[in-house]
């Protein structure tokens, strides 16, 4: 899965995977930046990257909500 596809396009877990890929490209680059020196630059992609992974997190559950088994109504 190299974009955000799920194999049910249950729409809310598309966006979790979104999300994480996000979260994973801006740590790679705070990662790089601090190898660089760049300490602000960092900073930043750091604060995105946990952003993108909180997002992830309440779009998982919002799937898991959505799904809970022998509910038919989700809830």
């Amino acid at each position: 899965m190299t974009e955000a596809e799920t194999e049910n396009g249950n729409p809310a877990l598309e966006e979790a995977s979104r999300e994480l890929q996000a979260a994973a490209h801006d740590a790679q680059v705070a990662y790089d930046c601090i190898a660089l020196g760049d300490i602000d630059r960092a900073h930043t992609h750091a604060l995105t990257a946990k952003v993108a992974a909180d997002a992830a997190m309440t779009a998982l559950a919002a799937a898991m909500s959505q799904s809970k088994p022998g509910r038919p109504d989700g809830a």
